[in-house]
């Protein structure tokens, strides 16, 4: 879904990449794995609810399986299938960023426009790091 950086590279923010096979559904990971050692899937937040059960396949084939996704939306509510992936996670290494308005670890997305959608792409023009309590601080958790 997420192309702005690269049609087929997984492209971090400081422009490192790897070169990935961009998928329609969870199910095409299973044809695509039959001799991979590893799988690494990205942006897993976006993926179709198939995607639990399609990890935990390859994960009983003998195959190592890394997810990395948001958690939590803007809104600071569970993200598609991340809860369910976390509950069934061998190991969870759960990364912060550091809060731009006060130092402190962040755990939220902060969206900066009046925007309502679920999803909407951006990057620092549109959402910022926040800490809980920067993130309270205008009232985005009901």
């Amino acid at each position: 879904m997420d192309v702005r950086f690269d049609e087929a590279k997984i492209v971090s923010h400081d422009t490192n990449s790897i070169i990935s096979t961009p998928i329609d559904h969870s199910s095409q990971i299973l044809e695509l794995a039959d001799d991979a050692d590893v799988v690494a899937l990205d942006e897993v937040q976006f993926f179709d609810d198939d995607i639990t059960e399609i990890c935990d396949e390859l994960a009983f084939r003998g195959i190592r399986v890394i997810v990395a996704g948001l958690d939590m939306d803007y809104q600071g509510k569970p993200f598609g299938p991340v809860p369910s992936l976390l509950a069934k996670a061998d190991y969870v290494t759960k990364l912060h960023a550091i809060c731009v308005q006060c130092g402190h670890i962040a755990n939220y997305s902060y969206r900066k426009t009046p925007n309502q959608e679920k999803i909407m792409l951006g990057e620092k023009d549109v959402y910022e790091p926040r800490c809980r309590r920067c993130y309270l601080l205008d009232g985005k958790i009901d």
